[in-house]
This record gives C-alpha cells, structure tokens and sequence, in this order.
C-alpha cells in the first residue's frame, strides 16, 4: 500500500464534540454508495477520462517523444494556467524540481510561466536565450485568454528574433469541433506549430495523468509509468462489491462534508511534510476549491508545507477559531538525511540528536503536530507515505481526484465546472474591449 489514511484522529472518539461522530459518518458514507455505481459504471465505459487514462500506457510513447523535443533545447518552458500547468509541476518537484536549495544548485532548465505578470514575463522572456529555448503552450479549451496572451507575446517574440516557431514552439489542446472555436490550436497551427491533442473531456484540474501532467513530468526525470500506476493501484480498491466504508476517497469525503456541515470545519488544511510535496498541496487548493466552491458550498482550502509552517500557521490552528479540519501528509523520513553523532548532538545542546538523522527529526515533528493537534481537540487525518515517489504521487493524485468527486455529490454540486470564474473571465474581455468601464474601481 502506497498510502494510509488514517482518520482516528479526527473522531469525536478522539476529539469530543469537534470531532465526527461514528453514526453521523456512516450516514454520509451510505449516501455516498451512489457516487460510487456511478463511478464504477464510468470506469467501465470509459466516460470519466480521467479514470480510463491512467488504465492506458499506448500513450506513454508520444509522451516521451514530446518530452525529448522540449528537451533538445538548453531551456523548457510550459506556458498556461490552474490546472494546465499545477499536475505538471506537482509531478516534476518529485524529483528536486522547484525544491528551494536543490533547484537552485543544479541550475533548473525547466520553467513554468503559469501566472501572467507583465514585469515577470518580460523579464522571463528577455532573459531566455531564445534560440536554445523551447515552449510548450497548454489550455484545455484553447480559449485561456493568458495562454492566448503569453503565446502571442511568444511568437512575436521569436519572429523578431528570426527564429521559426514551429522549431520552437509546441501546443497541447482540445481537437477542433464544429461548435467550438480552438484560437489557441489555430494560431499555433497558423504559424507552422506542431499541436498535440488535449483529451476531449477532460478538465484541467483533474488532468494531472495525462499528457497535461506528464509530460513535464517525464522531461524531469520521473518515471511516469509509476506514477500511472500508483494511481491505477487506488482505483483497482472500487471493485464491485466494494463498500464505501472501505474504499479511502469515499471515507476521506465523508469525513471533510460532515465536518464541514456538522462541527463547523470550513476550513481544510493540507500540511505535507516534504519539500516535494509543496506544490502538491497547491495543486490540492485548486481542485478542492474549484470543484466544491459552489452554489455557497465548499470548504476553503489552505496549502501547508512541514516543518516550516509549524512556526507561521499551527498556532492559528491549535488556539485559533475551531473551523480547521487538518490533513498531516507524512513522508516516512526515518533514517534519511545526514546524521549528528554525539558530540555534534551535545554541541547544540540537543544530546537526543545523538546518532540520529534529521529525517529522525522530521517524523518527530510530524508525528508531534498530529498528535497535537488531536490534543488540543482538533480534528486531523493522517496521510500515512512510504516514501515520496512516482507512485506515491500517482496515488495521492487519484485519491483526491476521486475524494473530491464523492465530495461534490454529498455537497449536491457538480464537481467538474467552474462557472462563477467563467464569468469572471467573461467580464475582464469585456473591460478590454472598452464594453463596460472598470474607472470606479480607481475612483
């Protein structure tokens, strides 16, 4: 088992009146046995992409080959937004990408542009050396306007610097339809770009598995048929006569939904005790958020990362408002890390470290927030790692893939639209054009 979720912790067993009763989950856990046909009826039928692509490996290949052409040039830059570039980049850290120290002594040649600021993109795109630099431009729907905006910006870029963007410059979106106008796959196919397809269907966030995710993945090393299979692992535990009482998305939905609509628990926090595990906990807040923010359901979603944010948010979270329901992802680090002998443990005064590994400390830590946490009455899950691999991310994708689908359908929301950030977007085109005027926001 690549994870355990362990969810004593967060019991009124164990926590009193802020934990859930054993009733009151099992009565979520029964509704939850719909959800559950429902997915295993689309498992079956290939009608939930994001589950049938992780049973698939014919697509491994052209993953690869995408991979190496970004990878002929010196530098690699993934361009798009929320879910087109968070899988990517949560899959990519497991093997020391982004990891504060790490990155930055190996001299990353891998970069995500996937928050549009005018100083930073300028910047980004003076400082690349063009032609030893190639892009990827990724959007579901082909329409993100920032995606649109960097390409655009991209290609001008290129074409100034007398370099052709089709060696250059490569895309990832939806098949062209009928009713659906691609700007993203014709602009990039108008100037010569090679076009992979996007999985029809298939929404960003919960398109980590793909080749949204993977490939980024793959150009940063990391065995991407592990991590399909790790996740392929979670979703082999629905089998038909499986019970939602033993299937973990579905106790781990359970648990969030009552806590949240029982006890006041409105605030989710994910605290991962690894530095590969950061951008994980920010993939998480999208696709918590974004799925279940509807409708005035949901529950906020707070990113952590451990040992570090012990000294900024545990206070908060132990003495603060008891509306937290916290999650401690713990890596299993014993034995791993330099080791103190002796006279070094003596030396800072912590005769304890003798013989010890920092990552001996590590789980010390960790093991010591939960506990504390359950302590002080708030209720907390443990996410239980073997270690922080391919497969072990595979897993935790899927689990919280699924999760937040079964928590979708005990809140009554459908998990996979975003319709209140699609207005949003609909009004900042209209301010561009001149439509309606933003002058009282200055005013």
């Amino acid at each position: 088992m690549l994870i355990e979720q362990d969810i004593s912790g967060a019991m009124a067993s164990a926590v009193g009146a802020s934990g859930l009763p054993e009733d009151v989950l099992d009565g979520y856990l029964e509704r939850a046995e719909s959800v559950l046909d429902w997915l295993r009826t689309a498992s079956a039928s290939d009608a939930l992409p994001l589950l049938s692509v992780v049973r698939d490996d014919s697509d491994l290949a052209g993953i690869g080959q995408a991979a190496e052409w970004l990878g002929a040039g010196e530098h690699a830059v993934f361009l798009g937004t929320g879910g087109s570039s968070l899988g990517g980049q949560c899959l990519a850290q497991v093997t020391g990408w982004s990891v504060q120290g790490i990155d930055r002594c190996r001299g990353s040649k891998l970069h995500f542009l996937d928050n549009l600021d005018p100083v930073s993109f300028a910047v980004a795109l003076e400082a690349l050396p063009l032609e030893r630099t190639r892009f990827l431009a990724i959007s579901k729907s082909g329409g993100t306007a920032e995606t649109l905006i960097q390409v655009a910006a991209v290609l001008a870029a290129l074409r100034e610097a007398k370099l052709d963007p089709a060696d250059r410059l490569m895309g990832l979106t939806e098949p062209d339809r009928a009713a659906h106008h691609n700007a993203l796959r014709n602009l990039l196919v108008g100037a010569g770009c090679t076009v992979h397809d996007h999985i029809a269907g298939l929404g960003g966030r919960f398109a980590g598995l793909s080749n949204v995710g993977l490939i980024p993945a793959a150009l940063a090393g990391l065995d991407i048929a592990a991590a399909r299979r790790g996740a392929a692992a979670v979703l082999a535990d629905l089998k038909p006569d499986t019970e939602a009482k033993d299937f973990a998305p579905a106790v781990g939905a359970a648990l969030a939904v009552g806590l949240a609509q029982g006890g006041g628990a409105t605030v989710n926090v994910m605290m991962a005790y690894s530095d590969r595990l950061e951008c994980f906990t920010r993939w998480w807040v999208q696709l918590w958020g974004e799925s279940l923010g509807k409708s005035g359901h949901g529950m906020t979603p707070v990113a952590a990362i451990g040992p570090v944010d012990q000294h900024s948010q545990l206070q908060l979270y132990l003495d603060g408002p008891a509306d937290k329901f916290v999650t401690v992802a713990m890596a299993d680090t014993r034995g791993t890390g330099p080791r103190l002998d002796a006279a070094a443990a003596e030396a800072i005064g912590f005769p304890a470290m003798a013989g010890k590994t920092v990552g001996d400390f590590v789980w010390a830590q960790q093991t010591a927030t939960a506990d504390t946490l359950q302590r002080h009455n708030r209720p907390v899950r443990r996410m239980l790692l073997k270690q922080v691999d391919a497969a072990t991310l595979g897993a935790l994708m899927m689990h919280f893939m699924l999760e937040t689908i079964v928590a979708a359908h005990l809140l009554g929301v459908d998990a996979f639209d975003q319709p209140a950030v699609e207005a949003g977007k609909v009004l900042a085109r209209t301010y561009l054009a001149g439509e309606e005027t933003d002058e009282a926001i200055w005013s």
